[in-house]
Parts: structure tokens; sequence; C-alpha cells
């Protein structure tokens, strides 16, 4: 069901722009607006030139404020497409007081026209729509495409960290990951009955695991030639 449009809405978004930035370019085609670059400066934004981090589909905020508060010498990007849902996530973050996040309205198809190759540490893929018809495999957000971008954006030895519910998504992106370049690590088929302790529970996550269903994640990294 698709969210009804908040009640004035770009006034709550105005409330909240220190913590947000509006992307989106009049370019239709991501193949051609990428080409002209309009950097987001990070230390004008954080104040600092600490490493940056990035989740792509940060949906209402949790995991993103949560990493945040964990984590204060790390700067973290968190995308949206969706006003309504980065509204409220920009929210929660302003009144947690979180300086070292700022979150971003933006398709991921559009990153590399602001942000610089070779600028981020970590992307995190937490729960992304599988997209499971065939015909929309580009949206997915492992499809090789984004892969690509991924690439450009990443550091020399950043990683890419992958949860989902969904065990055909999961199997598609371990294959994709393989095919383009990228080594795994830490997989886990059941993440919240593993040893792994650093886990940070996402809205839809709290969900899946209270039906009881397992939960995949992985981390990638480019492989070494």
């Amino acid at each position: 069901m698709r969210m009804r449009k908040k009640r004035n809405l770009e006034e709550k978004m105005a409330s909240v722009s220190d913590m947000l930035t509006v992307l989106i370019t009049e370019d239709k085609n991501y193949n051609t607006a990428v080409l002209e670059k309009e950097y987001l400066d990070f230390e004008k934004i954080f104040g600092n030139g600490n490493p940056a981090e990035l989740e792509l589909g940060c949906g209402k905020g949790q995991f993103a404020c949560e990493i945040a508060k964990r984590n204060p010498d790390i700067n973290y990007l968190a995308v949206e497409i969706n006003p309504n849902v980065i509204y409220m996530a920009a929210k929660k973050a302003k009144d947690a007081g979180l300086k070292n996040l700022h979150f971003v309205q933006c398709r991921g198809e559009y990153l590399p026209k602001y942000i610089k190759d070779n600028s981020i540490e970590k992307i995190y893929l937490n729960f992304s729509c599988p997209f499971p018809k065939k015909k929309y495999e580009s949206h997915r957000l492992t499809s090789e495409r984004f892969l690509e971008i991924y690439k450009k954006l990443l550091k020399e030895g950043g990683e890419i960290h992958q949860k989902t519910d969904n065990m055909e998504f999961f199997e598609y992106s371990l294959e994709k990951f393989s095919q383009n370049g990228f080594a795994m690590k830490n997989i886990s088929l059941d993440l919240h009955n593993s040893d792994f302790e650093e886990n940070i529970m996402t809205e839809y996550e709290k969900r899946f695991t209270d039906l009881g269903q397992p939960i995949y994640r992985l981390e990638a990294y480019i492989r070494s030639e």
C-alpha cells in the first residue's frame, strides 16, 4: 500500500533541512544525469573529515540512527527516495541530536552525480525491495548496474553489508557479487541464531523476526587481483 502524503509535508521537510538534502534532478536519464557532477561536500555537511559510510534505502531511519549513535567518529549518509519516510527519519535523528548523520533524498542510480569516487568506507543494504519480477531486475540494489556504482563509490578495501528476509533475493545477490568481482565473508543464513554480536535491528527486521522468519546477511568486498 502506498503511503499517503503527509499533511504540510513541505513545511515538515523544511523543519529538518539541516539534517536533509533533497537531490532530485530534472534529467530522468541517469546515464546522462550523472555526467554533470554536483558533489556533496562532506566536510561542510559534517564539519569534519571523518570517514563516511552510506545506507541506501534507509526507511524510517532506525538503523541509521542507531549506528550513528554507536560510532560518533564516523559520518553517515542515509539515502531514501520517499519524502514521507525520509522526513520521519530525519526528524528522529534531529530529535536525538545526531551530528554525524545526514539524510539525502535521491534515487540510488544518481549517487555518482553527487558522491565522489573512492569516498565511502561501507555501504549498507538493509531489506531492499527484492523486485521479484524479472523485468524489474535492474532495480534490485544488488543488480550489476548498482554493483558497478558501488565499485566507484567505495574506497579500497571498502565493504557492502546486506541483510534481507528474502531467500531468493539473497541467493541472487550471492551470485551477482561473485560474478562482478566481489568476494564475501561473514555469510549467515539465520542471523539471529548465529554468533554475530553487532547486529542493529531495523523496523522490517523486527517484524520478520517476530514472525519467525530467518534473516540472511553477508559482507562483500572487492576481490583482490
